[in-house]
């Protein structure tokens, strides 16, 4: 796509930061962390993501799912206010730096014994199937989102996740200009005027939330907690970090797959690993969760075809705003899981085609028992394992799981003749 104006780049980070916005702050509000922090820590993350990797990759940085296990078993259902919760959350961010420094110490290691060693670990019988699940797996969150509203099966949140599909689908393949580019953002706006009148917006938050959010002395409180270094509670979240890495190249190989760019190579997966390590460790310090590579904005540049990684910036800038001034923050919350459920639909299953394409370009053959043996195994195991307990309250994904056992799998089992079609 061509050059665009800064209206429509700012236009387009909104886009961004609205598909980012709900699973950011989901976050927060099941472990007990903050959602202002949480959010300034996305977008600052993301920046230094970006400062790292040159400006290159247009990923943008979220709270990660895969560190609330950790978390929670060192909170608890200890909340803002009880006597032992600033005990307990200088214990989470101290485990979350370490965690960080994880990331550190292994793009150092990639960076020394270069990226070849990575990318012969994951050729394209692994890596479609992994990102086909990375979507599938999303799958069951988006629809229990878009087709009930708290807790129950809902006609009229099934017909919120029409109306937004029906607009995604339309802006998608009819519309002219720029308005062809914003899809997302125009499927949220109608999505929510059509929860208006069915009585689904709560606007609870926007009333309660002060203006600046760090005026608030809790906030404050939080953000300058001083870490802890505690070993039970490093044991229970810093080697999530080894999980988290896969995901992330799963991550980096599927941005690069829609973007058409290696950018394992260029800027180099050392990089974006290093970006994502320092960001957890800086959201760590903060008091935010564990930063991680989202597919809900991939899901985005999918389906708008821009790939601008200054649009991804903006979209951090507008979270911080988001962060900082809590009215704006608080009429986002209002956005109803509706919504964002439908949304969700159509990003997590852009995802799981990205993967697809993947299989089809490189042109495997899957009469090839190897291949077929290794794409089965690892969708099997990467959709129908949940987490698998490994230490404590330390636990594998499925999806981590399924990487391991693919990229083993694809390593010693012989390639054959017809492995890949001529």
């Amino acid at each position: 796509m061509g050059e665009k104006t800064m209206r429509q780049k700012l236009i387009l980070g909104i886009q961004h930061t609205l598909a980012m916005f709900g699973a950011t702050v989901l976050v927060p509000a099941l472990t007990g962390l903050n959602t202002s922090i949480t959010l300034f820590c996305a977008g600052l993350g993301t920046l230094l993501f970006h400062w790292i990797t040159k400006k290159k990759v247009p990923v943008f940085l979220g709270s990660s799912f895969a560190f609330m296990a950790g978390i929670m078993a060192i909170i608890g259902d200890s909340r803002m206010g009880d006597p032992d919760f600033m005990d307990k959350l200088a214990s989470v961010k101290g485990s979350l730096i370490i965690a960080g420094l994880v990331y550190v110490l292994f793009a150092g290691l990639i960076k020394i014994f270069g990226y070849e060693k990575v990318n012969k670990l994951l050729p394209p019988i692994v890596t479609g199937p992994i990102i086909i699940v990375i979507g599938l797996r999303l799958s069951s969150t988006a629809i229990s989102s878009a087709f009930y509203y708290n807790g129950e099966f809902s006609l009229k949140a099934v017909l919120v996740t029409v109306v937004i599909l029906t607009v995604v689908i339309c802006v998608s393949i009819f519309a002219k200009g720029i308005f062809n580019l914003m899809p997302i953002l125009f499927a949220i706006i109608a999505g929510y005027l059509v929860c208006l009148p069915l009585g689904f917006c709560d606007f609870t938050a926007v009333r309660e939330a002060h203006f600046l959010s760090f005026m608030d002395k809790d906030i404050m409180a939080q953000l300058l907690c001083i870490p802890k270094f505690r070993a039970d509670a490093i044991l229970a979240i810093a080697p999530i970090a080894l999980v988290t890495m896969i995901e992330h190249v799963g991550d980096i190989t599927t941005n690069g797959a829609v973007v058409g760019k290696n950018f394992m190579v260029d800027p180099g997966i050392h990089r974006t690993i290093l970006g994502d390590g320092l960001a957890t460790a800086l959201a760590g310090l903060l008091g935010g969760p564990a930063n991680t590579t989202y597919g809900e904005n991939t899901g985005v540049l999918a389906v708008t075809k821009v790939y601008d990684p200054s649009v991804i910036r903006i979209a951090a800038v507008f979270a911080m705003i988001l962060g900082i001034f809590g009215k704006f923050g608080g009429f986002i919350t209002s956005i109803p899981s509706p919504v964002t459920g439908g949304i969700s639909i159509v990003l997590y299953g852009m995802i799981s085609a990205v993967g697809v394409r993947i299989l089809i370009n490189s042109r495997l053959n899957f009469g090839n028992s190897r291949n077929l043996l290794v794409a089965a195994i690892i969708l099997v195991l990467g959709i129908g394992c949940d987490s698998i307990p490994v230490y404590g309250a330390v636990t594998i994904s499925g999806l981590a799981l399924a990487a391991v056992v693919g990229i083993i799998l694809a390593f010693i089992l012989p390639e054959g003749e017809d492995s890949v079609l001529s």
